[in-house]
């Protein structure tokens, strides 16, 4: 099996690669999942605490606590916009490295393909070079 007619195939390695990036764009992905529920629910805890805090003060004692209340809550949403912005790009980064997996494959497969067409095509022409060399005259 002469190695000129070997196609290249993926190292161990390369294979390796991949699987770990997939697992480490899953392991991502959670982390940034579990960020998102655990910033609601402080929001939410934020929320309810500002609602008993302001339910017993007059209108205009309320207004300044009011306007920071405003003020943090802007920041915060501005601040789980860019999570879900981070969150985004990472969803597209694993989508690009899932067909990037399976582009592999597919190559992978054609070249197993070619190998095993380039096997048979090196069989039949040593065999006709050995039935031709029977007819020859010694």
């Amino acid at each position: 099996d002469p190695a000129g007619l070997r196609p290249p195939v993926l190292l161990p390695q390369e294979n390796t690669q991949i699987r770990d990036l997939r697992q480490e764009n899953r392991e991502l992905w959670m982390s940034l999942e579990e960020h998102q529920d655990a910033l609601e629910l402080i929001m939410s805890k934020y929320r309810k605490q500002m609602l008993q805090l302001l339910q017993g003060r007059k209108p205009e004692d309320a207004e300044p606590v009011l306007k920071v209340h405003q003020a943090n809550s802007l920041e915060t949403a501005s601040q789980i916009d860019r999570i879900c912005e981070m969150g985004e790009v990472m969803r597209k980064a694993v989508q690009v490295d899932d067909d990037q997996y399976f582009k592999v494959q597919e190559k992978l497969a054609q070249l197993e393909l070619e190998n095993k067409e380039l096997r048979e095509l090196l069989s039949i022409s040593k065999e006709s070079f050995e039935v031709g060399r029977e007819d020859l005259p010694d």
